[in-house]
């Protein structure tokens, strides 16, 4: 038993009237995740593009790779910003959801002059209020061509 399956058992111990129906047993199986197969993007190697667990989905941080795994927009931020909000997108859809639906971002930047870049085409995407965003910038991603890597949590309907 892990520690978080321990202090939700401990939780679920405490506050019986909130599952009097089940166990804390029973309950370990309405935990299970499920890792999402997408067609919508590129394949992945050594890791998935989203999980689901109950209504939210994770989802891995996209990059400029279209459907066939092809980098989009060498040297383009714009471009690259472009199909990485693409990804998900086709993701959110595919998994019955919609960008709308997304309540947390970490958005990776390689360079700081593109800031101003990234909100403008960010507000094309989204109006305010904004998800909640973790904004960083970094010396480089997987591939040297990247130029911007955004990881979302998102709760579905």
């Amino acid at each position: 038993m892990n520690f978080l399956f321990y202090k939700y058992c401990v939780t679920l111990h405490i506050t019986a009237q909130a599952y009097p129906e089940k166990t804390c047993n029973e309950k370990e199986e309405d935990m299970v995740h499920q890792i999402l197969k997408l067609k919508s993007v590129h394949p992945t190697v050594g890791y998935s593009h989203a999980a689901k667990a109950g209504n939210m989905l994770y989802i891995a941080g996209q990059v400029a790779q279209d459907v066939d795994g092809n980098v989009v927009g060498k040297g383009d931020f714009i471009a690259q910003f472009r199909q990485v909000y693409k990804n998900l997108k086709n993701i959110m859809e595919e998994a019955g959801g919609s960008l709308q639906n997304i309540v947390k971002m970490t958005t990776f930047l390689t360079h700081y002059n593109y800031i101003e870049t990234y909100r403008s085409v960010r507000n094309e995407y989204f109006s305010e209020p904004f998800p909640p965003n973790t904004l960083l910038i970094i010396e480089s991603l997987a591939l040297p061509d990247y130029m911007i890597e955004v990881e979302a949590i998102a709760a579905l309907d």
